[in-house]
């Protein structure tokens, strides 16, 4: 299901509770990206675990949304920081 709008979610909890998986950024774009993944859960889970990582860990990985989208580092770092970020 894809619950974004011009790359928002309809609603917060919809955008932070969808599906996500980390990947390695070398993989992510492979024709295999799906077996690449390293974690899945919810979106925010997701963006959580890949924050809380150095800034070294983070460059190498990307959060693939719900099919949506991939999240470079730098993207992830500042969805941590937004005030809707159920941290």
């Amino acid at each position: 299901m894809n619950t974004t709008i011009r790359a928002e979610a309809a609603d917060a909890a919809a955008f932070w509770n969808d599906h996500a998986t980390v990947l390695r950024r070398e993989a992510a774009d492979g024709v295999f990206h799906g077996f690449a993944s390293l974690h899945a859960g919810t979106f925010a889970d997701m963006v959580r675990l890949v924050a809380r990582l150095s800034e070294d860990e983070r460059a190498s990985l990307v959060i693939e949304k719900s099919g949506d989208r991939q999240y470079s580092a730098a993207e992830i770092a500042a969805l941590a920081r937004r005030s809707d970020f159920p941290g």
